[in-house]
């Protein structure tokens, strides 16, 4: 990208995906005059962004025909999650001739946590000891080599715990390779245990006008899903230092452009391993809506258009997001917010999702103040009070 896509009611930024990701991208897409187009799954049924935009497709992200359709109605593509192949997002380029970002050439360093690995450990950033895992029988090395307990993960398509299995001993190793389809071709990648201290996160935005990084924030996770997200995080000031000096160093390494979030373990003597990484906004960083000068959204959107990025600076010295879960299984009815309204720093995001299941992201607040433990604690008495 040479120069910034111009802002004008006929201008198109294209998501692939249309959930809460999308929609959250769109409002400040929407605060730019620009329209917004959603490609979704055929079989989504309706989702977040298309209750916003008259601009809708639906097909497989595999049918390339129809990618590059809805890419020719578009100025630029952007992305809302990893379901996707590199290969066919190159494609889709060139055949539409509409920049996608992040690049697909980005995208391929990233598209599996195999590749991902690979990509970090030869930049040079440290990342959990892995394997990539073919037959049962790497299993069997795996655990020779690193012991247990280790964690086994499809490569590819894994989220909020899913795809994952915890192996305790060589007793799990037919069935954990059986339930993530390894028998069936999928990618399989073993990872070491790591008994960390703490789960940290950093959102970078980066693209040829310049990288601003937003503050190192700790996320809690409960059954694998992120509960909590506490910004700063409650650590060390070199500690967080250190893990925005690796988050830049890795969207540096795979030539990102958009926003990137990055995880990674604290372990007990303050060393940071990368565990995962995404290359579109994430729930780690929703808390910058309103915690931050300009939310992970927007720069998500400046970024791609070619605009500067905006500052990355807190609004106030403490943000604690809390995840809303579904707690029914039943057509989406938000119940209990009455408490909230009458918080002077308390925001409310409903994704607009038609159906609640339990443990379903449904929305989020986030709590804005001046002290860790007085936001945590009212933030997690109003997300309580709560449910979807």
């Amino acid at each position: 990208m040479n120069e910034s896509i111009p802002l004008s009611p006929e201008t198109t930024i294209g998501f692939l995906g249309a959930g809460q990701l999308a929609r959250m991208s769109a409002v400040a897409a929407f605060r730019l005059g620009i329209r917004v187009a959603a490609y979704s799954g055929a079989n989504d049924g309706r989702q977040p962004l298309e209750q916003m935009t008259p601009y809708q497709f639906s097909g497989s992200f595999n049918d390339e025909e129809a990618l590059v359709r809805f890419a020719k109605k578009c100025d630029v593509v952007t992305l809302e999650n990893e379901f996707l192949d590199g290969e066919l997002l190159a494609r889709v380029e060139v055949a539409s001739g509409t920049p996608i970002y992040p690049s697909p050439s980005s995208f391929r360093m990233l598209e599996s946590k195999w590749l991902e690995k690979e990509t970090f450990r030869k930049a040079g950033i440290p990342v959990t000891t892995y394997q990539k895992i073919v037959d049962p029988a790497d299993l069997d090395f795996f655990a020779r080599e690193q012991g247990y307990p280790f964690v086994l993960k499809s490569s590819k398509g894994g989220y909020d715990g899913y795809g994952n299995r915890k192996v305790d001993g060589p007793k799990n190793h037919h069935p954990a390779f059986e339930a993530l389809g390894g028998y069936r071709g999928h990618e399989l990648i073993a990872e070491a245990f790591i008994p960390f201290e703490k789960e940290l996160a950093v959102q970078v935005v980066r693209n040829h006008r310049g990288t601003a990084v937003y503050p190192c924030c700790e996320t809690i996770q409960v059954d694998h899903i992120c509960k909590t997200v506490i910004a700063p995080a409650p650590i060390d000031t070199d500690i967080r230092d250190r893990a925005c000096e690796l988050a830049v160093a890795a969207i540096e390494a795979v030539d990102g452009t958009g926003i990137f979030a990055f995880e990674f373990f604290m372990t007990s003597d303050g060393h940071l391993l990368l565990n995962e990484s995404a290359p579109r906004p994430h729930n780690s960083g929703h808390y910058t809506i309103e915690g931050c000068v300009a939310s992970q959204f927007e720069n998500h959107i400046r970024a791609v258009l070619g605009l500067p990025p905006g500052s990355t600076a807190m609004c106030r010295p403490v943000a604690v997001m809390e995840n809303l879960l579904g707690t029914h299984d039943r057509p989406a009815c938000v119940e209990g917010t009455e408490q909230l309204w009458s918080e002077k720093h308390a925001f409310l995001h409903i994704y607009g999702k038609e159906t609640s299941r339990i443990g379903r992201k449904m929305g989020h607040l986030t709590l804005l103040g001046d002290t860790i433990f007085e936001v945590r604690q009212k933030a997690e008495q109003l997300a309580g009070g709560i449910s979807i």
